[in-house]
């Protein structure tokens, strides 16, 4: 196991720096001016000159990328008005808007960002294998077709579509909840749970239904093959072979999906921070782009694409220890 995540780790840190080399490409050496940007659309020839010294632009273009991965390891010092600003590791540069710290600006938004993630993902593993299951137990029945077309409606839903459905019923029709306005955990956490219902169940709800179909596929497979038979043979009840033996290597491929999942949603988590108003890094990523605020977008896409990176390593550490038929080499 040690081996497999050392060398797992070398290959994670070989895709990141692929990456930084992508990004940084994408954003600062594609056709446009980043010092422009950074001095804004007011700005004379001489202030942006100076913008662009303050930025050290004026250097080749790989002296800059190695003066941005140094920021991601080591820390930055950059020229403002106000003097010398030293950005602590990993730096993602200053705002072009603000002037102020990415990093900063980032551990600010996570909390809600995290919030979002966690929720949403109890509710589609609760909801989704317990329909799985269900609709696998029930197989040929009327509640097989029932939860099949509904997981089939769930997928092709999308979450802004959900999302404003359970806000037409819950918050304006029933009247049972509030319209949703972020609470932080450690101020009121009753508050924060509640005002995080509505926008849990919109994103849980949309993964659900895939997680539904994996463990439905999955436990039929497991409940067919040989040892599971040689088992119903020796008078085995269906409830002893579902939860002793079938059911540990049916949930296998759900909880390694489940844990790339996590990596990877932040797609539908921007739609549904926009719409339920959520402080988090997608709403930050939204402004930053419209503002074309580099130094945030920068931020976000490296952030996410490193947790993706890590989520395929832990998805596979979690397959392996929920099936022991799988080895890690």
């Amino acid at each position: 196991m040690t081996g497999y995540l050392l060398r797992r780790l070398a290959g994670a840190l070989a895709v990141v720096l692929v990456l930084t080399a992508v990004v940084y490409a994408t954003f600062y050496i594609a056709p446009g001016d980043p010092a422009r940007l950074a001095c804004g659309p007011r700005c004379n020839p001489e202030q942006i000159a100076q913008v662009r010294a303050q930025l050290s632009l004026d250097d080749p273009v790989y002296t800059q990328y190695w003066h941005f991965l140094q920021g991601l390891v080591t820390g930055h010092d950059y020229s403002t008005g106000a003097g010398v600003l030293h950005c602590d590791a990993p730096c993602f540069g200053l705002s072009y808007q603000n002037n102020q710290q990415v990093t900063d600006m980032l551990v600010e938004r996570l909390p809600a960002t995290a919030s979002l993630a966690v929720g949403a993902m109890a509710v589609w593993l609760l909801l989704g294998t317990a329909t799985g299951l269900l609709s696998a137990l029930r197989r040929g029945g009327i509640t097989e077709r029932v939860l099949t077309w509904l997981t089939l409606a769930g997928t092709a839903t999308p979450v802004f579509i959900s999302g404003l459905g359970l806000l037409m019923l819950f918050c304006a029709y029933l009247a049972w909840l509030p319209f949703p306005t972020y609470v932080p955990l450690t101020d009121d956490p009753e508050q924060w749970a509640w005002n995080m219902l509505l926008p849990w169940a919109a994103l849980g709800l949309l993964e659900s239904a895939k997680y539904a179909r994996l463990t439905r596929s999955s436990l039929l497979e497991t409940l067919a093959e040989d040892h599971i038979r040689t088992f119903r043979a020796y008078g085995a009840t269906e409830r002893s072979l579902v939860g002793r033996h079938a059911l540990r290597g049916a949930v296998a491929p759900v909880i390694a999906l489940s844990a790339a999942d996590f990596g990877s949603m932040f797609g539908n988590a921007v739609l549904t921070e926009m719409m339920f108003g959520l402080p988090g890094i997608g709403q930050l990523l939204v402004h930053a782009t419209t503002t074309l605020d580099l130094p945030v977008v920068v931020a976000v896409v490296m952030v996410t694409g490193t947790a993706v990176v890590l989520a395929n390593i832990l998805a596979d550490v979690l397959h392996a220890a929920a099936d022991r038929r799988v080895v890690l080499r």
